[in-house]
């Protein structure tokens, strides 16, 4: 990348977004002194701007975020504004050094401090009373805060130079697939913020885990790559299913969330199940000559009469793809559903995967993204 200088990407209204590119992103080489430099630079622009109360998205390790001063009710109305938010889905604050959590949270169990130690900076949130300071929008006018430390270096440094707290859902417009590359931001949210930091693709491609630890019993209000198997031996009274009421503190649990424009149709059951009703589903589907995609988690059929067939298991950069088990679906997901848009089907066909470890992540997004699910008997 040759520059890191703020260029304005210019929307159809005639309105401008600052797209700035770091060295960082781009180079897996050593920088040189000057472009760790010029990367700070870029990086303080970014932060001025959030600090006069405008819209500036960033990469964590999960998706991109939109951020945005979480002490300002202003700043944060921002967010609800661009995305077409409703008011009452509350944001996640994004800290950048641990003393910061005094400045968001009332107070905090010991448990979560032994979480921190383990799970932070990384894609664990935690939901627990919060400081009066906030802005209240923050919350959809509840008496907690979900809040975590990102991992990922871009997001730290920003969160440290701009010295604030930022509220930062997703950087999409609301019900979409999130964005996982600087150009899925600006897909959604050109025209609409003030500013994007491209660093490259997100790493893990799901968003995090909320644990709420405000009330009497740990739960997970939102799986992520956090899973349920890491957190038992933490907590293992963990709630297998959180209270309704208590899910109205994450965000991502009570609207329709990470859907493309195609229908969705999602399939449970055993692989030989699944395979034999797409294929069916597909030959009635196709009858009407409309494209239809699939996705799945592992080779499918290669002569399949499908316009797309994607194995979500299959690393992009050559990695290893046994590693992490569900890890490359993750990865790859919301990048696919937005390919697919691109390139017009109509219809994807999913198949489902075992709900375990990250496969409860994902599985959680389809099923919020599903226009229709399909359970077709026996065993993952």
């Amino acid at each position: 990348m040759e520059s890191r200088a703020a260029n304005p990407l210019k929307g159809e209204n005639g309105m401008h977004t600052q797209l700035i590119r770091l060295h960082r992103a781009n180079s897996r080489a050593g920088l040189t002194m000057l472009q760790k430099a010029e990367d700070f630079i870029a990086l303080q622009k970014a932060a001025m701007l959030l600090g006069q109360g405008e819209l500036v998205a960033f990469p964590t390790e999960t998706v991109y975020g939109l951020g945005a001063n979480a002490l300002s009710a202003d700043a944060v109305g921002k967010i609800f504004s661009a995305k077409e938010r409703p008011a009452d889905n509350p944001l996640i604050v994004h800290i950048g050094k641990l003393e910061e959590l005094r400045f968001v949270a009332r107070s905090w169990p010991q448990l979560a401090e032994t979480l921190i130690t383990q799970f932070w900076p990384g894609p664990l949130t935690l939901v627990l009373p919060r400081k009066p300071e906030l802005a209240e929008n923050i919350s959809a006018g509840l008496d907690t805060v979900a809040v975590r430390m990102p991992k990922h270096p871009i997001a730290l440094q920003l969160l440290r130079i701009t010295g604030l707290p930022i509220a930062a859902p997703s950087a999409n417009r609301s019900g979409r697939p999130s964005p996982t590359t600087a150009e899925h931001v600006f897909q959604d949210m050109n025209e609409a913020i003030a500013a994007i930091i491209d660093g490259g693709s997100t790493n893990e491609g799901v968003e995090s885990t909320v644990l709420d630890l405000s009330g009497d019993r740990p739960a997970i209000l939102r799986p992520g790559s956090v899973t349920r198997e890491m957190l038992l031996p933490y907590i293992p009274d963990l709630a297998t299913e959180p209270h309704s009421e208590d899910m109205k503190k994450s965000p991502g649990t009570r609207y329709a969330h990470y859907a493309p424009r195609a229908a969705v149709h999602l399939y449970k059951g055993s692989d030989t199940e699944i395979r034999e009703r797409i294929l069916h589903d597909i030959v009635a589907f196709r009858s009407g000559s409309r494209r239809v995609a699939i996705l799945a988690p592992g080779p499918f059929y290669e002569t399949i009469d499908a316009d797309i067939v994607v194995d979500l298991s299959l690393p992009a950069d050559g990695g290893d793809r046994n590693a992490h088990p569900y890890h490359y679906v993750g990865q790859n997901l919301f990048a696919m559903f937005r390919y697919c848009d691109d390139m017009h089907i109509r219809t994807i066909y999913v198949h489902g995967m075992r709900p375990v470890g990250l496969g409860e992540a994902i599985m959680n997004r389809l099923e919020r993204a599903a226009s229709e699910i399909i359970d077709v008997g026996g065993t993952s």
